[in-house]
């Protein structure tokens, strides 16, 4: 576990003051021991030098009870005196304080010469310490002897352990009370970092409506003896006014901390209520958190109301039925709409971030970046119409791509808008479908008149010569040919006639279910003879249609024999009703299980005379004439190959499926 600041702090001081106090004690002991040594070798030299000199004239008389008393009298100086004795000049011992005999061994451990003044010498007798001291003895410039003299180290240590032990614990004594002193004033700043600590915690977590600095004794306006309510210094009791911008204090300087702190060091305010560092940092921290909270505040707001006027323009783009785009210059989607989405099949995520070649067919995808090369190059926006073809459907699109251009002039993206023409272009087609029957219905209109009598005259002739013409005969075949191709010249005549022949409706009000089911019974036995069953599924909320009930009628058997003649034999042609309530129309699905339409015949087969039955099969006017009585009543008609909604409507697959769409009438 880490130790906190504290800790740190308290561990440091004491570590610091122990050592201290460890080398003050050694460098005291060190020097109260070299001392206290030092003084015993000066006391020992001295004693030694005075009884060298008090021994002159007792060894020049060779008196030696006089040398005894004054040896005798140095040992009981002082108790530390272990001994003292006296050799002549041949280094004889004379005179010795040893009760039990004098120790030979002695005489040689420290010697001193003519020349020195004094020897000193620390034996060891293996119980104690010894400081052994020689001195000569000399009478003029004759050396007469030397005296020796022991002190013992005993009564020296004793006093140097007393010193040492009188340091320690006055060293001892110093370190408490500083570590005491220390202590509270390191407890005091420990403390005021420890709020600045638990501030700054808090203004991770979010809250930057602290305080750190401590109140103050008197405030700027108590010590100005201001009453300027107004000031934003004023009352405020947790930010200094030297921090505050846009006060009004006549000696301040306007503006922010950074253009007024060299004249506020000068006013009265801030020499009695400026503190030391930490008191200045957390004032400086209580002023960045109420500038953090204030810049906050401010941007929270700003992204309110970006965030609201991004949503209204997206609301915007959305409602709008134009597909609009945005992209960079690398064609990135960089926006979208709503209607962009429904064009190209997937969702905003989807698209964004993405490229044309991740979203449509490559060569598809190489146009569009060509384009594009050609608006970065030119800065020219490009207008155009253009078809997109996808995997379920093929739409038309009026595409405008414009330049968005930087501050500088250069093209940083393009801003595509358009919208999706595919129901104009099939009304366009519906209209060009029209104009189409209305020029063969006056071209045919002209022809049948003319084609009719003379069909008529050769059909009777060749009828009476075949009453006159045996069966078996060669001619009688003959006949019998010309009278069938005949008949489908007349039947040819006859459709055109209808194709061409204007008839004023008679409107009313139709149940299609039984409208249907009556064109149904007219075909029905002659289709069960091939095997061919009509299933029937009328949903029972179908409303009424307005219409002309014949031409209606004509409609349904168009679309039923046609579908009995793509069957063949053996087949199933279902018939459904349903209502549309969100577009208020009635749908009706006729589809069969016969041989399906080519491709490249499915938008040529509502043109008159377009047919792809055999010669003798059809006019190809069949679904001119039902596409014009639809068209006629505001109604629609279209047709799958192989049906994409099969799976939804029909129990079984259907080859084909005709959808007929008809506005439903006003309750």
């Amino acid at each position: 576990m880490k130790l906190g600041f504290r800790s740190k702090i308290y561990l440091g001081m004491f570590s610091l003051l122990l050592l201290l106090g460890i080398v003050l004690l050694f460098l005291v002991s060190r020097i109260m021991s070299d001392s206290m040594l030092e003084e015993n070798r000066n006391r020992g030299i001295s004693i030694g030098v005075n009884l060298a000199a008090r021994m002159v004239e007792p060894m020049l008389a060779m008196n030696f009870l006089r040398m005894k008393t004054l040896v005798d009298q140095t040992v009981q100086l002082s108790d530390d005196i272990f001994y003292t004795f006296i050799l002549d000049a041949d280094n004889k011992p004379l005179i010795h304080t040893f009760k039990g005999g004098f120790p030979i061994d002695l005489k040689t451990v420290n010697s001193v010469s003519g020349r020195q003044k004094f020897s000193t010498q620390l034996l060891d007798t293996g119980n104690q310490l010894i400081y052994d001291y020689a001195v000569p003895i000399f009478i003029g410039e004759d050396r007469l002897g030397t005296v020796r003299l022991g002190l013992l180290r005993t009564k020296v240590r004793k006093a140097i352990n007393r010193i040492m032990l009188s340091s320690f614990l006055s060293t001892g004594f110093v370190i408490l009370i500083a570590g005491f002193l220390g202590t509270f004033f390191a407890r005091t700043v420990t403390r005021r970092i420890q709020i600045l600590h638990s501030s700054t915690e808090q203004a991770l977590r979010g809250n930057l409506d602290i305080h750190t600095a401590p109140l103050l004794k008197k405030n700027c306006w108590d010590i100005m003896q201001c009453d300027k309510h107004e000031c934003p210094a004023y009352g405020n009791l947790h930010h200094r006014c030297w921090y505050t911008a846009g006060t009004l204090c006549p000696t301040c300087v306007e503006g922010e901390y950074a253009k007024k702190i060299t004249s506020c060091q000068k006013c009265q305010v801030y020499q009695k209520c400026a503190g030391d560092e930490i008191q200045s940092f957390a004032e400086s921290f209580d002023t960045m958190t109420q500038s953090l909270r204030t810049n906050l505040l401010e941007q929270e707001n700003a992204k309110e109301i970006l965030k609201e006027q991004r949503e209204l323009l997206q609301t915007i783009l959305d409602v709008i039925p134009d597909f609009v785009s945005l992209q960079d210059r690398h064609s990135v989607y960089k926006s979208v709409n709503k209607a962009f989405c429904k064009i190209v099949g997937k969702n905003e995520n989807e698209i964004i971030g993405k490229t044309d070649f991740d979203l449509f067919a490559r060569q598809q995808a190489e146009i569009f970046q060509q384009e594009d090369i050609e608006i970065f190059s030119t800065g020219n926006p490009l207008i155009k119409e253009s078809k997109l073809v996808g995997p379920k459907e093929t739409k038309w699109l009026h595409v405008v791509k414009t330049p968005v251009l930087e501050t500088n002039g250069k093209v940083w993206g393009i801003l595509c808008s358009g919208r999706d023409i595919s129901e104009l272009k099939q009304i366009q087609s519906h209209l060009s479908q029209s104009q189409k029957m209305e020029a063969v219905g006056q071209l045919t209109a002209g022809i049948a008149h003319e084609i009719n009598t003379p069909l008529g005259i050769i059909l009777g002739y060749a009828q009476l010569l075949l009453e006159d013409t045996p069966p078996a005969s060669q001619v009688h075949e003959d006949l019998t040919m010309i009278e069938k191709q005949t008949k489908i010249c007349r039947k040819i005549v006859s459709d055109l006639l209808k194709f061409s022949r204007y008839t004023e409706s008679a409107i009313s009000l139709l149940d299609m279910n039984q409208l249907i089911e009556e064109a149904v019974l007219v075909v029905e036995h002659t289709f069960k003879l091939d095997h061919v069953n009509i299933i029937r599924n009328y949903r029972s909320d179908v409303p009424a249609v307005k219409g002309d009930k014949d031409k209606f009628k004509q409609i349904f058997i168009n679309l039923l024999g046609n579908a009995h003649d793509a069957i063949g034999t053996d087949g199933t042609i279902q018939i459904k009703t349903e209502y549309n309530q969100k577009k208020n129309e009635v749908v009706i699905y006729v589809g069969d299980t016969g041989s399906g339409i080519a491709p490249d015949a499915i938008n040529r087969i509502f043109d008159p005379f377009y047919t792809t039955k055999p010669v003798d099969k059809g006019t190809g006017l069949g679904l001119s004439v039902t596409f014009g009585i639809i068209n006629d009543h505001g109604g629609r008609i279209t047709v799958e190959s192989p049906p994409a909604t099969t799976s939804k409507v029909f129990d079984t697959v259907q080859s084909t499926v005709f959808i007929i769409r008809f506005p439903a009438a006003p309750n």
